[in-house]
């Protein structure tokens, strides 16, 4: 190691001294003349070969060249060996010698080859530095300039531009302020609107004031108003929902128009119809519960209170037979209205597609909203219905009327045909379910009316007088209270026309009622007072009774025929007594129809039977085998009666 330092020492001292290649100064860029490199030492003549000089240059290690830092003497002094050998040493030197002239060789050869790109360099260095002296003028004039400009402006004009500029902040401030108080005030003018209902001019007020508190969010006291805001419009949407509830059983167009409007304005539209049908379902529910449940604890004198914990099945059953006819006219009439404003919806929807399409013919983007609320409140109509009918049903099902009396019967049916006839023109169903209904009570009715008038007939035959009733001469079926309903329905024959029958059924019967009038408010028509029986014996007497206000012009063209058939509708009271005038000889009597009081109860009877006919068209033909009963047992019976009585 200690001789390995001593050859370092020596070779650092040796290449202080001495260097094998000597270079020359390089002039400057004005010089003329290239730089040239001398030799000191020429070398070996076989180094100015090109492929020699490349083995020379490929011979050197990759260590050489790897950074500064790199020391070569060292690296080559680490080499040595312990025990070195000259030889060894002088043929290392040769290399390294032969190496060091190629590399410088390469090295001038490269320096003379760049001389003029450093002469451009150094040219480009000059004219930077003449910029940067221009640049450093320029900024002393500004600097003397802006000097100047200080001292030519006075502090009265500096602060009449800080007042200025103070001044536009401010304006800008108010600004702002006046916009928050109004935004602080909007909540009680938004709870104004809510209780005016203007539920359109409250959602605008409130879409309005969020925009604007978006402007001015980075305000606590607006952030915290936003958030209000929002809650207000949440509060708004429910009392909105609760309004359209209200609709379903009291429909007024303004109102309902508003309430269209503010969903729109919320873009919810789609919503709102499907709100509106479960609405409906509700109010159905709710209403018939109600009413049933009124009568229930009428019923009960008010004592009891777990009526309305009951099932609405349940509650039918305990409404008892003197309140069963009116709670039935109140539920349906609080049903029709229901129905009614279901129409009144779907006419006013109907009517808006139309004022749309009319003010753009072109395709919108609203279409498709309109065509999905039209769909649906068309689907509506049946699902409304069959609602409606399964509480009238429930109710009918839930009593045993067999015990009624006939004229409560009847009016009971008449008033579920009418609710009927009110379902095939809301929706066009035939509600069969309805009608299984009333058939099974019906066919229930009249299998225990049938068997007590039969037990009552047996009766009137067996303490029969067989004495004639004394009734008028001109005395008719059509006189009987029993058979007054053939007149009524004659009338409503006449006055019908096939035209009005080809309509839409819902345009039909709702339109009829449009001015909100309730079809189930109608009374009963008062029956006249029966005039059968009179004490009179002059036939023009009684002709002037019956005829004084009637001539061959009252009399239908039907009427005037020789024949008339027996499917036409009964003829009026003044019409028969007209024509049994026209059928008397001039100036004589007509003899006196022959009724004992059994036959009067049989025509009634008749009467009856063929009024339940009329009502009860699926158990019409169950009716007319009873009637044919009823007309043989009584032929029978007077035929056993006179021929015995013959054979005595």
């Amino acid at each position: 190691m200690e001789f390995t330092k001593k050859i370092k020492s020596l070779v650092n001292l040796r290449q202080a001294s001495r260097s094998s290649v000597d270079l020359t100064e390089i002039e400057s860029p004005e010089a003329e003349e290239p730089v040239v490199i001398r030799e000191k030492e020429p070398g070996n003549k076989g180094l100015n070969d090109p492929q020699v000089e490349q083995e020379i240059l490929d011979s050197i290690e990759a260590v050489f060249y790897s950074d500064e830092s790199f020391d070569a003497s060292e690296y080559k002094l680490k080499e040595i060996p312990e025990t070195p050998d000259i030889n060894e040493i002088s043929s290392e030197k040769t290399k390294l010698v032969s190496q060091l002239h190629v590399v410088s060789k390469k090295l001038s050869a490269l320096i003379l080859q760049n001389q003029s790109a450093l002469a451009d360099e150094l040219q480009c260095v000059t004219e930077m530095q003449k910029t940067l002296e221009e640049a450093c003028t320029i900024c002393g004039q500004s600097r003397n300039l802006l000097a100047q400009t200080k001292q030519d402006f006075t502090t009265a004009s500096l602060g009449i531009l800080a007042s200025y500029r103070k001044r536009e902040q401010l304006k800008c401030l108010l600004r702002s302020l006046c916009m928050i108080k109004t935004l602080q005030e909007t909540d009680v003018r938004l709870r104004e609107l809510l209780e005016e209902e203007d539920y359109p001019g409250a959602i605008q007020l409130c879409l309005e004031c969020q925009k604007a508190a978006s402007t001015f969010k980075h305000f606590s006291c607006i952030s915290e108003l936003s958030t209000k805001l929002q809650d207000t419009l949440v509060m708004t949407e429910e009392q909105l929902d609760v309004a359209l509830s209200k609709v379903c059983t009291h429909f007024d167009k303004v109102h309902y128009e508003k309430l269209q409007e503010a969903y729109s304005l919320l873009g919810k539209t789609q919503t709102a119809v499907d709100q509106l049908l479960m609405h409906f379902a509700s109010a159905i529910h709710n209403t018939a519960f109600t009413i049933v449940l009124e009568y229930a604890e009428k019923n009960s004198g008010g004592k009891e209170r777990s009526h309305q914990k009951r099932q609405y099945s349940d509650l039918c059953q305990l409404i008892d037979s003197e309140n069963f006819t009116p709670c039935l006219v109140d539920l349906c009439k609080a049903l029709w209205q229901i129905m009614r404003s279901y129409w009144c919806i779907l006419e006013w929807h109907d009517i808006f597609n139309v004022n749309r399409k009319q003010m753009d013919d072109s395709v919108n983007s609203d279409e498709f909203n309109l065509n999905y609320i039209h769909q649906k409140l068309e689907h509506g109509l049946l699902r409304v219905w069959q609602d409606v009918q399964q509480k009238v049903k429930s109710y009918i099902l839930a009593s045993d009327m067999s015990h009624f009396k006939f004229d409560e019967f009847i009016h009971i049916l008449a008033l579920i045909q009418r609710l009927i006839d009110i379902g095939e023109d809301f929706c066009g169903s035939r509600s069969e379910d309805l009608q299984e209904s009333v058939r099974k009570q019906s066919v229930n009715y009249f299998r225990n009316y049938h068997r007590g008038f039969m037990e009552e007939l047996r009766t009137f035959l067996e303490n029969e007088s067989w004495e004639i009733c004394p009734v008028h001469s001109a005395f008719s079926a059509v006189h009987l209270q029993e058979f007054r309903f053939l007149a009524r329905t004659a009338s409503k024959s006449f006055s019908s026309s096939p035209e009005k029958s080809d309509k839409s059924s819902r345009d039909s019967f709702f339109k009829k009622q449009a001015d909100g009038n309730n079809p189930f408010d109608e009374k009963l028509e008062e029956e006249e007072k029966e005039d059968i029986l009179s004490p009179l014996e002059n036939d023009d007497l009684e002709r002037s009774h019956y005829n004084s206000d009637s001539d061959d012009s009252e009399i239908p063209e039907e009427l005037k025929k020789d024949f008339i058939d027996e499917n036409a509708e009964d003829i009026p009271r003044k019409v028969q007594t007209k024509m049994n005038k026209k059928s008397t000889s001039g100036g004589r009597k007509k003899q006196v129809p022959i009724l004992t009081n059994t036959a009067l109860n049989v025509l009634r009877s008749f009467g009856k039977y063929m009024q339940m006919m009329s009502v009860l068209k699926p158990i019409a033909f169950d009716v007319l085998i009873c009637m044919t009963q009823l007309f043989d047992y009584y032929m029978y019976s007077v035929s056993l009666h006179f021929l015995c009585k013959r054979n005595e």
